[in-house]
Formats: C-alpha cells, structure tokens, sequence
C-alpha cells in the first residue's frame, strides 16, 4: 500500500513538474514574440527620428531646392512653376463672381458678391455635383458642355439678374490636373489623373474649352483667372489677412505656394510684373532630401505604389499614405508574431487603412482603447487584441503622425528661410540673427489633415517652436482658410479682371 502512495506521489510531482515547465516555457516563449515586437517598434522609432537638428537640415535642403528649381527648368525635383498670378486680392474687389473647381470626379461651381470691404463677402453660394462616369473617357465637348450645363442651371436659380439677362460676369477656374500655365487665364492641360482619360484634351488650352463651352450654353462668361487650389487658398488668405505670403494644403494630397521676388526666378529672365512679385507654385509633394528619415516601410509603399521614385515628400507626409504606413507596421509586428492573433489576410490589403481610421485610433483616450479594439476588428478582422497590443498600435500611429507633421513644419520654414522671414535673414546655416527684424507673417492652411487631426495639429507647431525658437515663433501665424478653391478662385477671377 505505502509503494502505491509513493507512486502516485511521484506521479503527481512529475505531472506538477511538467505543467510548470509548460507554463514557463510559453511565458519564455511570450517573451520572445514580445521582445520581437518591441524590437520592430524601436527600428521605426529610430527611423523616423526628427530631432531638432534633422529637421534644421530639412529646413535648409528645402530652401536649396526652392533656389536651384527657380535657377533652370529641371534643376530641382521642386518644379517651382510659375502661376502669372502677379498680385492678390486685396480687399477692393467687388461684384459678383463665379468659380468652378474641378479635380477629382466631382466638381463644383460656386459664386461670391463682393462690396470692396476687406472680409466683406455678402453672399456665398456652393453646390457640389458628381461627374457621370462615362464622362471621364468621352471628349473634352462632353465633359465642357455638362459643366456649362451645370453652370447655367446654377445662375439660373440665383439672383444674378445682370447674368440672367446676358450681362458679363468673370470667373475662376480651379484646375488641379497637370497643366502648363501660359498666362493667369490660360494653360494647356498636361495629362489627365484622378480617373480621367480625355484623349482629345490633351494639350488644349482648358480655359478655352471651358469658354466655348458656356458660349454654346449662352453664357457670357469670362475666365479671368486658371488656377490650382493651393494658389487659391493664397488669395483668400490674403485677402483676409495682407501678411499672408504663403500656403499649405495638407489634406489627401499636399501641395504649397508662395509669393516670390519676380527677379529671383532666374529661369526666365525678362520676367517683368507691375507688382514685382508672382505666385510660384511649388508641387513640394516632389521634393527629396537625403535628410529625410525614410524608413523600410517607405520604400516597400514607394515601390508597390503607381509612381515610384516620384512624390517623396508627400508620401511621408501626406493623409493619402499615413494609414497605409502604419497598416505596414502592423502588418511586420504580425509576420514576427501572434499579438494579433493568427493574423489576417486583410493586413496585406494596401489602403485598407484609411488616415482619418487611423488617427480615430491616435486619438483613443478610453482607458481600455475600445476603438482601437472596435477598429481593428472592423478593417483588419482581428477579433480580439489585448490591451498591450491596442497600445502598441497606438503607439505606432503616434510615431508615424509626429515624423510627418514634424516635416510638414520643416518645409514650411523652409518656404519662410527662402523668403527671409524665418529669423535667419535667408543666410543658410545661420540659426537666428537679432539684426534682422521680423516681420510678422502668415501662412494660410487648408485640408483635413491639418484642421481634422489634433494631434498632428499640436505636433506640427509644436516643431515650429522648437526649430524657430519662441520669440521667433510668435511671428509666424497658421491660419486655417476654407474653401480656397472656390472663393479663392473667384476673387482672383475679380482681382484680374481687367487684365
């Protein structure tokens, strides 16, 4: 009897034995896939590091490429183009005025009364309307008419009589599609994106299409002013604000432009402009820098993407890629292990991840990140995460929002080091000057990127102040401007109109 007990004494302890050599091992085993993870966050911590002193190199290589794309055409991956919009609204404009904007597949028309006063616009009308599919590939005639069409229908349900009864009115065309510019009013369409394919468009002067359009429409409008949307988010900036120089757009895409000295742009001399200034538009989106912090998540996003080598700087910074980046992120953590579960096919799935999903998790404050959880199971499929996990992705999203509006920072104060209003007097490599008085100046700000994301927001001043210093800082306004497309667009339309 007393071996039978011994037996199974012995038989329990080796049971208990085994049991925790399971437990440990799986703890060790958890360990490891942890420390595997902790081990990819700190490569993309590092990777996308911007301290101060990057970001100052930043600063400065943008300024440099500002000055060689000015200098000859193709010096720079900055395209700097010139607009031919030689002076801003300034608050005298008056009438009424129409704008269209079209640059995706849908568009708008829109109409502004102006009574000379500064701030002043007494009415302001918008309707918004889908493109029919079948007019992306049909011919320029068919795509004009039914703008026109849509024109026409909108001054018709207006108080416009002067227009109603055949009088002329002047408007603003918003075109964001590759054009080259000839004139404020005129510009020969490039390449269609976005969806479009017009054959019969291509190297057409678009202002002129549109005209004969409303002309077949009996209209008896003038395009007085062809224009990106980030040159019209300048003019209405300036129109509110007289120190506005500058603008931003951070949303889907980014862009920005400037006002620049019509006797730096080298690459056309002889330029001349009563104002002795031109709107340059920069399709920053371009540049590159080897200062960048780029990182292996970039370059897989750069090659598997439509343009590869092209758009650099837009693809770190802008809301079309950010939720794709960190849907990369995510993605290798679940390759080295099982936080994630057994994964999910969704995970490999590009832009499945939209930016404003990804900042709703950012920007999580519950105390158990519920829509992290909810987010993750709804986009990705992954059913259940812990509360480890729902940081780390947290985490991530913190990490690739601050690399990007730490740049967003960089390049604007580049755009003021090349126009001398950064502190530095434009001395490249000179940090700050107390000889040199700062002027207070304004950069108008559009998209949702900017005005949507908070964290983003508070990150990009955040750098502003620590590259500038605070009694730098102080001098240089964000202003968020709405609408530069079309308002924009119409007060330019009024500023030119008797060009």
């Amino acid at each position: 009897m007393g071996r039978v007990v011994v037996g199974v004494a012995v038989s329990v302890a080796v049971v208990a034995c085994i049991v925790a050599a399971g437990v440990v091992s799986r703890r060790v085993q958890n360990r490891g896939k942890w420390s595997r993870v902790v081990r990819v966050l700190k490569e993309l911590e590092e990777a996308c590091e911007t301290s101060v002193g990057r970001l100052k190199q930043v600063v400065d290589a943008m300024a440099v490429e500002m000055h060689a794309g000015l200098a000859s055409e193709g010096g720079s991956k900055l395209k700097m183009l010139l607009t031919f919009v030689d002076h801003l609204p300034d608050g005298n404009e008056m009438g009424t005025l129409y704008a269209l904007d079209l640059g995706s597949t849908n568009f708008s028309v829109s109409s502004i009364q102006l009574e000379g006063n500064r701030s002043s616009i007494l009415e302001h009308d918008v309707q918004r309307l889908p493109i029919p599919q079948h007019l992306l590939t049909s011919t320029g005639n068919d795509l004009f008419d039914f703008i026109a069409s849509s024109l026409k229908e909108f001054i018709d349900k207006g108080n416009d009589s002067e227009a109603l009864l055949g009088g002329r009115r002047d408007l603003g065309f918003t075109f964001s599609f590759p054009t080259k510019q000839n004139s404020i009013s005129s510009g020969m369409l490039i390449k269609w994106t976005k969806g479009f394919s017009i054959g019969d468009m291509v190297g057409k002067e678009v202002a002129e299409c549109l005209e004969q359009a409303m002309k077949r429409k009996g209209l008896n409008i003038r395009v007085t002013a062809l224009i990106n949307d980030t040159v019209g988010t300048l003019a209405l900036g300036h129109y509110h604000d007289a120190d506005t120089v500058a603008a931003v757009i951070i949303g889907t895409g980014t862009n920005a432009c400037y006002l620049e000295r019509t006797d730096a742009i080298i690459k056309c001399q002889g330029l001349l402009t009563t104002s002795g200034f031109m709107v340059v538009n920069m399709e920053w989106g371009n540049f590159w820098s080897s200062h960048l912090p780029r990182t292996s998540y970039d370059i897989d996003l750069d090659f598997d993407s439509p343009n590869p080598n092209d758009q650099g700087f837009e693809k770190m910074i802008s809301g079309m890629y950010l939720g794709d980046i960190v849907r990369r992120v995510i993605l290798r953590m679940s390759q080295e292990s099982d936080i994630f579960g057994l994964g999910s096919s969704r995970l490999s799935m590009p832009f499945v991840l939209t930016t404003p999903i990804m900042a709703e998790m950012h920007e999580d404050e519950s105390l158990d990140f519920r829509d992290v959880a909810r987010i993750l199971k709804d986009i990705f499929g992954i059913p259940e995460v812990s509360l480890k996990a729902r940081k780390l992705v947290v985490r991530i999203c913190d990490v690739v929002t601050r690399r990007a509006a730490r740049l967003v920072a960089a390049g604007i104060l580049g755009i003021l080091k090349k126009m001398g209003r950064d502190g530095t007097g434009g001395v490249t490599g000179v940090r700050s000057r107390t000889d040199v008085n700062i002027k207070r100046t304004v950069v108008a700000v559009e998209g949702g990127l900017y005005t949507n994301y908070t964290m983003f927001r508070e990150y990009l001043h955040e750098a502003l102040i620590e590259i500038l210093g605070e009694d730098i800082a102080k001098h240089v306004i964000l202003k968020v401007t709405e609408d530069g497309s079309g308002i924009g667009a119409a007060l330019l339309a009024a500023s030119h109109s008797s060009k």
